[in-house]
């Protein structure tokens, strides 16, 4: 049985009865060009299966096959991450000249990652909607909750459609108090689902972005940004198509000692119109267009996805053994990491919501993940 904590249950709202938090959800496509899991454990993506060359379908989502794995530690694979994703500087920001303090859990208590010690992945989302081709969760994030002012009210929304389309949406409402908000949804691909290789060379990449937020030695933004045209940045330059593999070889702009690509790029001329992110493999044919309302994309490339002492075993369909570094990659759409820092404020960039605020009440996430095959 699973137990829900105190904390946990305070938090949830009434729904559709879910025999479990950690049972699967599958809806497809209705030309059964894509399908997909979900569990309410996190609103977490557990698998997504997508056609190759051969017209095959592949699990090409980093997962468990033992969702039991998925509440037992803290890997963020396939959750929504929040109430702030990414990293807030000394667990501090300040609205209206009033300073808050949210939990830190990273680096001995030097900043706050994905949410606190109990952010939306670890949360248990109410099933609102379950149909063929789609599934909706709630939460209720209560004020206070790891620090946060003010109650916010969040459903995500994912929707299955023809011609391998994967729409998320997510809505949150601030209604009572301002506070920062910034979710996303923090899927984990490998588009071979390692059938053809353990490595990212096979993949390919391109996204028009000229510009990198800087971070420091523990990833909390500087406040500058990196001109990727220019040396010594100019391996994160994929203006370009490039292969994900080498390119990752060569960035060394993750922290001290760290090779690989876990950065956060400022697209250049995104309208949400059109994608503005492509990857693919060049081995299943599998390639991925995203179209998002969000100002910026981060990529991480499994830098340390391996741990040895508790290595992460791989779903049986995508072979035996483990995941290992370098072999899997994230792409977050999202705004400005780290904009409600004290230091990155030059930016202008305002991620405040709730009564009275320029952003209003509504927060609204849009990414469709559009699946296809190369053309030969």
């Amino acid at each position: 049985m699973f137990v829900v904590p105190a904390v946990l249950a305070s938090l949830l709202v009434p729904a559709l009865a879910a025999p479990s938090p950690l049972d699967g959800i599958t809806i497809a496509a209705p030309d059964g060009s894509v399908k997909a899991t979900f569990i309410p454990y996190g609103a977490t993506l557990t698998n997504f299966w997508a056609r190759d060359k051969y017209g095959r379908l592949r699990d090409v989502a980093v997962g468990y096959d033992d969702k039991s794995l998925y509440s037992a530690g803290r890997g963020y694979l396939g959750a929504v991450v929040g109430r702030y994703a990414n990293r807030i500087k000394n667990g501090t920001f300040a609205i209206d000249g009033v300073e808050y303090h949210v939990t830190t859990n990273e680096h001995g208590g030097l900043n706050t990652l994905h949410g606190g010690n109990i952010g939306y992945d670890m949360r248990i989302w109410n099933l609102v909607s379950s149909k063929k081709h789609e599934v909706a969760f709630s939460l209720v994030d209560a004020d206070g909750t790891e620090g946060f002012p003010g109650t916010v009210k969040t459903t995500v929304t994912y929707t299955l459609n023809g011609e391998g389309s994967f729409r998320t949406t997510i809505k949150a409402t601030a209604e009572d108090k301002k506070t920062p908000i910034m979710l996303l949804g923090h899927q984990v691909w490998n588009l071979e689902a390692f059938e053809e290789s353990q490595d990212l060379f096979g993949h390919w990449i391109q996204f028009n972005s000229s510009r990198v937020i800087e971070v420091d030695s523990i990833l909390v933004p500087t406040g500058n940004l990196l001109d990727v045209t220019k040396d010594p940045y100019t391996s994160l330059d994929f203006r370009k198509a490039r292969s994900l593999g080498t390119a990752l070889s060569k960035a060394k702009f993750c922290g001290p000692g760290c090779t690989g690509i876990d950065n956060a790029f400022i697209f250049d001329d995104n309208t949400g119109n059109a994608p503005s992110s492509s990857v693919w493999s060049v081995n299943s044919g599998i390639r991925l267009d995203i179209t998002t309302n969000q100002p910026a994309l981060q990529i991480y490339t499994c830098n340390d996805v391996f741990n040895a002492e508790n290595p992460i075993p791989r779903k049986k369909a995508q072979g035996k053994g483990h995941y290992t570094n370098y072999s899997c990659f994230i792409l977050e759409q999202e705004s400005w990491i780290g904009a409600i820092d004290d230091n990155t404020q030059s930016w202008g960039i305002d991620q405040i919501y709730g009564p009275g605020t320029k952003n209003g009440k509504e927060y609204i996430w849009d990414a469709t993940y559009k699946f296809s095959v190369l053309k030969q």
